[in-house]
C-alpha cells in the first residue's frame, strides 16, 4: 500500500496485538485513524503516542464488538463526529480452546458475535459510502484456521473459515467497483490472543511479530489476490488440505491443538 494522507481507517481490535500494529504501519503512511477497542486507557495512549509521532488526527472510541447492536452504534459514532471511513481494519476477534462440552456457551455465543456478525455488519454499514466514493479498501483478519477444521477450536476455525469465504465472494463482487477486498490469514502471532485462549496449547509453529503480518497484509494490498497467509510455511501448511485425504488432515491438527499437546 501506498501513502495514505489524509484518508481515514477504522481498526477493531486496536490496543494490541495486530491491530495496534495496523494502527501504527496505516499511521506512517498518512493515515488519520479511528482506534476503537474495549480499553479505553490503552486506546488512548496508543493514539497520543501515534498522533505526536506522525502528525496525524486520531479518534478513540470504546466498544466492545460482542455486543447485539454495537457495530450499529459505532458506525453512527463515526457518522457523528463527522468522519468517513476509507481503509475499514476488521480486526477484533477472540478464540475458546478444548473440548466443547466444557466451554461456556456465552463465551462461544460471544466469540461468534465478535468473529462473524460485528465484521458482517461494520463491512455492511461502511461499504456504501465507499462504493459511493468508488475507492476503499476493506482488510478482514482470519486466521491459517480458515482452511481446515479445527478439533479443540471448533467454534474459533469455522468463525475464521466464514470470514475467509464471505470476504473473497465480496471481493469478486466488488473487484470492478473501486473497493478493495483482502483477507489477511496469520498463523500463530506475538499477541495476547494466546493469554484470551487461556493456553498455549492453541500455538502451532513459531510465532510471527504483529509487525510482519500487517506487513504482508499492505504490501499483498498491491496485488490481486484475494486473500494472503502471513509467511511461507504457514501458507503452505493452509493448502495441505488440497492433497491429504480429509480424515488424514483432521487428525494431524487434532494432535497439534490437542489440549495435552504440549
Amino acid at each position: 500500500m501506498k501513502q495514505v494522507n489524509n484518508k481515514w481507517a477504522l481498526i477493531t481490535g486496536a490496543s494490541s496485538g495486530i491491530g495496534e500494529a495496523f494502527a501504527n504501519e496505516l499511521a506512517k503512511k498518512g493515515s488519520h485513524l479511528i482506534l476503537t477497542a474495549r480499553s479505553e486507557s490503552k486506546l488512548n495512549d496508543l493514539a497520543r503516542k501515534l498522533t505526536e509521532k506522525y502528525n496525524i488526527q486520531t479518534e478513540v472510541i470504546v466498544s466492545n464488538l460482542s455486543l447485539a447492536g454495537a457495530p450499529e452504534e459505532l458506525y453512527q459514532e463515526c457518522k457523528d463526529r463527522g468522519r468517513s471511513v476509507d481503509i475499514l481494519v476488521n480486526n477484533a476477534g477472540f478464540a475458546t480452546h478444548g473440548l466443547l462440552e466444557n466451554q461456556s456457551l456465552e463465551r462461544n455465543h460471544d466469540q461468534i458475535m465478535l468473529n462473524v456478525m460485528s465484521l458482517v455488519e461494520l463491512t455492511h454499514l461502511f461499504l456504501p459510502e465507499m462504493l459511493e466514493n468508488r475507492n476503499g479498501v476493506v482488510i478482514n483478519v482470519s486466521s491459517t484456521a480458515a482452511f481446515q477444521p479445527a478439533p479443540y477450536m471448533a467454534v474459533y476455525g469455522a468463525t475464521k473459515a466464514f470470514v475467509l469465504s464471505f470476504t473473497q465472494a465480496l471481493w469478486e463482487e466488488n473487484r470492478k467497483r473501486g473497493i478493495r477486498f483482502l483477507t489477511l490469514c496469520p498463523g500463530s502471532t506475538e499477541t495476547a490472543f494466546f493469554d484470551t485462549v487461556g493456553t498455549t496449547d492453541a500455538v502451532v509453529g513459531k510465532k510471527a511479530s504483529p509487525k510482519h503480518v500487517v506487513d504482508v497484509a499492505l504490501k499483498s494490498l498491491g496485488t490481486s489476490h484475494s486473500y494472503v497467509v502471513a509467511g511461507r510455511r504457514n501458507y503452505l501448511v493452509s493448502q495441505l488440505n488440497r492433497f491429504l485425504p480429509k480424515k488424514l488432515m483432521l487428525r494431524q491438527v487434532s494432535g497439534l491443538l490437542h489440549p495435552t499437546n504440549k
